[in-house]
């Protein structure tokens, strides 16, 4: 235990620099993240949920071009701490831009989003020539 403890002192940076999760372009670094996404089709429509906590309503812009869903925020915050001899300012800024291009078979009129307890949830409705059509029977003649 001792040796595992003296090497992840000596080269910290080598090891825990090389094995990071975005070390081969993943979604997360420093200074930016993605929200996860959850994607399920159903018969009559899809379901796009994206976990944004801590947002409100106003922060979002969500548009629809082209075939393309595109929902971004953008939040700044900052924040003063004034004492005796001393002032701390601390600041923040985040942002995230998502795409997702959609299938020609979604009516893009009928889009509906809500954002409840963090989570942004859209649906999107297949186009009546997508659904699926029920069984017909076929006689003989």
């Amino acid at each position: 235990m001792s040796l595992i403890r003296r090497n992840d002192v000596l080269f910290p940076s080598l090891l825990n620099d090389f094995f990071k999760p975005d070390w081969f372009g993943g979604m997360e670094n420093y200074n930016t993240k993605v929200p996860a996404v959850n994607i399920k089709e159903n018969e009559t429509d899809y379901e796009l949920e994206l976990a944004v906590p801590g947002r409100t309503k106003e922060d979002f812009n969500i548009e629809v071009d082209d075939n393309v869903l595109t929902i971004s925020a953008e939040t700044k915050s900052e924040k003063t701490k004034s004492e005796e001899n001393y002032t701390r300012k601390e600041f923040g800024f985040y942002s995230f831009k998502r795409a997702f291009t959609l299938p020609e078979t979604i009516d893009e009129d009928k889009i509906k989003a809500t954002y409840t307890d963090g989570v942004l949830k859209f649906t999107l409705p297949k186009k009546e020539e997508a659904l699926p059509k029920p069984k017909r029977m076929i006689e003989l003649s």
